[in-house]
């Protein structure tokens, strides 16, 4: 009995121990553009939080839209998430328009600070070019029924996610959670941590009730490869990518052996076509290393 009781003690300090307690929550913050790289770093989010046993995500969001592809993949990855996925719109001032409002109303559970605002999802053009009127209403239609289907699945306002893709409306924070848009305010992330515990919700392995009231935040942290991609992603840089590669192989077809703006050039349209989704990331870097021995070779030669 004697020796029994120090190894009862030192079971009893370790099950009061902070490892006994609550898991930790992972957040991430997603602010710009939804782009390819905005995709690839919330899908490694959830992976990541999935693997180190995190008892939920929280995508901190602020952003004015972005690419409908990449907005659908990051949904059916929310959608298909193990563990729950909770969308914050924040700091205060931040909004989740277009792109950001189907994967708001995505989350198991969706927040917004004070000052925030959601909505205004029509389709439009990249770089406001025009589109003929079929193709648009078929565009609308197809975004109309994403946006009722995401909304039934997380029982949110139906009606209220139609209107936002067909009529563009925008709702306050206050005016969102009065509508069943999302379903609370919460002041910082210790305040959003408060207000969901105790929550159930539904994943695909079952459901889950968050336990995060003292649960410890772990940040995902976005290196600088993920920056300068998000960067050249913007649709603005984009263009201006686009344009350059375009004048770089006009000039350098006008001017045989100039050199300098067919590599410019090239370089700038494999960027350009990465920004636009055209080319999944791993197909630009290998056309990049392509281009890189067709140069060298080139070199030889010329």
């Amino acid at each position: 009995m004697r020796r029994t009781l120090p190894l009862l003690l030192v079971l009893l300090v370790f099950g009061l121990s902070p490892a006994w307690g609550a898991p930790p929550v992972s957040l991430i913050q997603i602010d710009g553009i939804i782009s390819p790289v905005t995709l690839r770093l919330i899908s490694t989010a959830v992976d990541r939080a999935q693997a180190e046993r995190a008892q939920a995500l929280i995508i901190q969001l602020d952003t004015p839209g972005g690419l409908e592809r990449s907005m659908r993949s990051i949904v059916q990855k929310m959608l298909n998430a193990e563990i729950p996925v909770i969308v914050y719109v924040s700091p205060t001032g931040a909004r989740a328009a277009s792109a950001g409002v189907f994967i708001t109303m995505a989350a198991h559970v969706a927040a917004m600070a004070p000052a925030t605002n959601i909505g205004a999802a029509h389709p439009v053009a990249v770089g406001g070019g025009q589109i003929d009127k079929e193709s648009m209403k078929k565009i609308e239609n197809d975004a109309a029924a994403f946006a009722r289907t995401i909304a039934t699945e997380r029982g949110r306002n139906m009606e209220w996610a139609e209107k936002a893709v067909r009529a563009s409306i925008s709702a306050t924070e206050r005016e969102a959670v009065k509508l069943k848009v999302v379903d609370l305010i919460a002041e910082n992330v210790p305040d959003l941590l408060v207000k969901i515990d105790g929550r159930v919700v539904k994943t695909p392995k079952g459901s889950v009730t968050l336990q995060t009231k003292d649960a410890v935040v772990k940040k995902v942290e976005v290196g600088f490869r993920d920056k300068f991609l998000a960067l050249i992603t913007d649709p603005n840089i984009a263009y201006i990518l686009m344009m350059i590669g375009m004048l770089g192989l006009f000039f350098e077809l006008s001017n045989p052996g100039v050199i300098l703006p067919g590599v410019v050039g090239g370089i700038s349209l494999i960027l350009a076509f990465f920004a636009f989704q055209s080319l999944p990331i791993n197909y630009a870097g290998l056309l990049l290393i392509l281009f890189g021995v067709v140069l060298l070779i080139a070199e030889i030669k010329v």
